[in-house]
């Protein structure tokens, strides 16, 4: 493959991620040629809300690697699943908040859904952007100074966002059209 033709992406998520949010977006991106990182803080191995292991989804599909170390001009995507719990997590971890700061800056994909744009509104990006997630989080995303958009995927130029896991092929299908 040519080295221009190489895409990365990096699906960053934290202890009790929403399985079926990380389990299939990291399946497609492989299928559709992306080397796919997956970040964690300080690459721990952690477990889904129904307590699948991150582990078994490493082992064949992605490379763990520390969360707080991510560098925007490694990646072409970042993917933000979402569980309540994870992005709870994954938004208190400052250099995580950066990264997608970065991301962002540089145009890049950044995806995120359910409870995942949690992590776009402590990052301080989605001010007068459209916004999907899940309905639980409408509030704070319009507080956040976005458009909540009930939309099963909503691309706001270089932001992705969808709402719910049944969402998940229509984030992918959004996600893949930025390519």
């Amino acid at each position: 493959m040519k080295k221009n033709n190489h895409k990365k992406a990096v699906v960053i998520t934290a202890e009790g991620f929403e399985d079926e949010e990380v389990i299939y977006p990291v399946i497609r991106l492989r299928e559709e040629k992306f080397t796919v990182d997956i970040a964690t803080k300080d690459a721990k191995l952690v477990n889904g809300r129904l307590n699948f292991p991150l582990e078994l989804i490493v082992r064949y599909y992605g490379t763990l690697v520390d969360a707080k170390k991510l560098k925007p001009e490694d990646y072409d995507l970042v993917l933000i699943p979402g569980g309540f719990e994870a992005p709870d997590r994954v938004r208190q971890v400052p250099e995580i908040l950066e990264f997608v700061k970065q991301m962002n800056k540089q145009k890049k994909v950044v995806a995120a859904f359910c409870h995942g744009p949690w992590v776009l509104i402590s990052a301080g990006i989605v001010k007068n952007k459209k916004i999907a997630g899940y309905v639980g989080i409408k509030d704070d995303i319009n507080n956040a100074g976005a458009i909540y958009t009930d939309q099963p995927a909503v691309i706001d130029g270089n932001i992705v966002t969808a709402r719910h896991p049944r969402d998940v092929t229509e984030l992918m299908k959004a996600i893949f059209s930025k390519f």
